[in-house]
């Protein structure tokens, strides 16, 4: 037994002499070679993809940001593969049979996995085409949010509660993308029929370009909210549409502020909200 570790050890120390060093460059290289590549591509990508001619300069850097993230983690992952391959050629295991075993199961894989390829061809398209990206507010097969990350395989999307899923590419069918060079403000709100309407337009219309002119907000506002039309006339309101032109994922925090403001000036001015009320008759008396 001792004879047999003694061998075993020494049969460690001869090839960490002869191989471990290399084996060490070799991670180490990978290593290095992953991180220069990961700087190289960055710099590539931002040089060589032309800007859309309605693109700021924010989307374009997310546009490019989803195709440097994609681009590493393809390169990266056949890095690390090659790395491995080589190191284990060091220890002695034949990698011609394996590479060989990896090309079979492929094909037999390749049979079962025709989702895979539906993916990985359909997040191309997705990348080619710019329907969406990191950072981007979309809605996708049933699922809605941020787009925390991509693949060619899959997206991950970060819904308001915190909830992350993870979408097969081939499973989009339809994207909706509401943060794509500009976002809108769209409101409905209902007001009572005894007001008076061009009141209300002047007095929403005023109330929007004061936001727009706000210190806080007109940075994001790149067009005033406004007054569109009467939206409905409905049981117990006058449903007014109003729309404003935000930078992408601004239209939250406007439409909130915006919804506040309407609602102070509405009381100060007279105009009145409707809202549902009860009336209990007592037939006890």
């Amino acid at each position: 037994m001792n004879v047999n570790v003694q061998e075993m050890l020494s049969g460690v120390i001869a090839w960490a002499e002869r191989d471990g060093l290399v084996a060490l460059g070799i991670i180490i290289g990978a290593w290095i070679l992953s991180k220069l590549l990961k700087r190289f591509i960055a710099r590539i990508i931002r040089r060589a993809i032309p800007r859309g001619s309605f693109s700021s300069e924010m989307a374009e850097r997310k546009r490019e940001d989803t195709l440097i993230n994609i681009t590493q983690g393809f390169l990266g992952v056949f890095i690390w593969v090659a790395a491995f391959l080589a190191v284990l050629d060091l220890l002695g295991v034949p990698i011609g049979p394996l590479l060989a075993g990896a090309g079979i199961v492929g094909v037999a894989v390749g049979f079962g996995s025709q989702s895979l390829v539906k993916d990985v061809i359909n997040g191309l398209f997705i990348i080619a085409e710019n329907q969406f990206r990191i950072g981007d507010v979309i809605e996708v097969a049933g699922k809605s949010g941020v787009v925390e990350g991509m693949t060619l395989h899959v997206t991950k999307i970060r819904e308001m509660n915190g909830t992350i899923n993870y979408v097969p590419n081939g499973e989009i069918k339809v994207s909706s993308n509401s943060s794509k060079d500009f976002s809108v403000v769209d409101l409905v709100i209902g007001v009572s029929y005894d007001a008076n309407l061009d009141h209300v337009k002047d007095t929403v219309n005023e109330v929007g370009k004061e936001l727009a002119e706000d210190p806080d907000y007109r940075d994001r506002v790149i067009e005033p909210p406004y007054f569109l039309r009467v939206h409905n006339l409905g049981a117990s309101s006058v449903d007014i549409r109003i729309l404003g032109r935000v930078l992408p994922k601004e239209q939250f925090a406007v439409a909130g502020e915006l919804r506040k403001r309407i609602k102070e000036r509405f009381e100060k001015e007279g105009i009145g909200i409707p809202y549902p009320t009860r009336t209990v008759i007592n037939t006890n008396r």
